[in-house]
């Protein structure tokens, strides 16, 4: 009969420790423990030491770090009918945990979900040019409308970020050479408003010309002296009569 003693007391400390084991938790920072007491919800505990009752309460950890949730590549299908596959990412976090817990069955689930028919939805609205170019609205408003529907579910969705556009090889091809097409009316257009530019200054400059003889005159010696200093060869060059005109002039006063 001794030796049963030390055999109910092993057993007696060894179902003290799993008692202990179930009863205390420890929760880090970032956790909370949602208690539920014989199925009902009790409250969210934590962080730090949590004592439960043993066989009585039931906790479910949480975390309260924000989630970057990649969602895979959805097709497409555009205001515009062009055919493309999107994909998005995104940045939520549990704010109520108990929410999290009690009002959906998975919310990690239940939120990727909700996100794949968003981003199919709302794209499926859009046209290609405004998916390209107005990218933060399309994400501010893929935000908006997953926010809403995860805040019952005490979800706050912080960014929705639309991440790679894969458009189909059609679709490039025909994209490029509209690309190729702007640049080179964009070029035309330079070129001629360059070509403007310049006519509307010799046209300014003639009238001055125009206006002031002695500046045509000097613009015509200063030609003549360019031509002088690059050319060696003899140059034979008209000289308008008004240049000579008061030389003859004086001329014929001494006669």
């Amino acid at each position: 009969m001794a030796p049963a003693f030390p055999t109910v007391f092993v057993i007696i400390i060894v179902f003290a420790v799993i008692v202990l084991a179930n009863a205390i938790r420890v929760l880090r920072e970032y956790e909370r423990g949602v208690v539920f007491r014989l199925g009902r919800l009790v409250g969210v505990k934590g962080p730090g030491l949590i004592i439960l009752i043993p066989l009585i309460d039931k906790m479910v950890k949480v975390s309260l770090r924000t989630v970057v949730m990649d969602v895979p590549p959805q097709d497409i299908i555009t205001k515009d009918n062009v055919s493309l596959k999107v994909n998005a990412v995104v940045y939520f976090r549990v704010v109520f945990p108990e929410k999290a817990i009690v009002e959906v069955e998975n919310f990690l689930f239940a939120t990727s979900q909700l996100s794949q028919t968003t981003l199919r939805s709302v794209l499926g609205q859009s046209e290609l040019d405004d998916l390209l170019s107005e990218r933060e609205k399309i994400n501010l408003q893929l935000q908006e409308i997953i926010d809403h529907q995860t805040e019952p579910w005490g979800i706050k969705v912080s960014n929705v970020e639309v991440k790679h556009v894969d458009l189909p090889q059609e679709m490039q091809r025909a994209m490029a050479k509209q690309a190729e097409a702007e640049r080179e009316r964009r070029s035309k257009v330079i070129a001629a408003e360059g070509e403007y530019q310049a006519a509307t200054r010799l046209a300014d400059a003639a009238k001055i010309l125009a206006d002031q003889p002695s500046a045509l005159t000097l613009r015509y010696l200063q030609t003549l002296r360019e031509i002088a200093t690059e050319n060696n060869s003899t140059t034979i060059f008209p000289v308008p009569i008004d240049l000579i005109t008061p030389f003859l002039e004086g001329l014929s006063k001494r006669k």
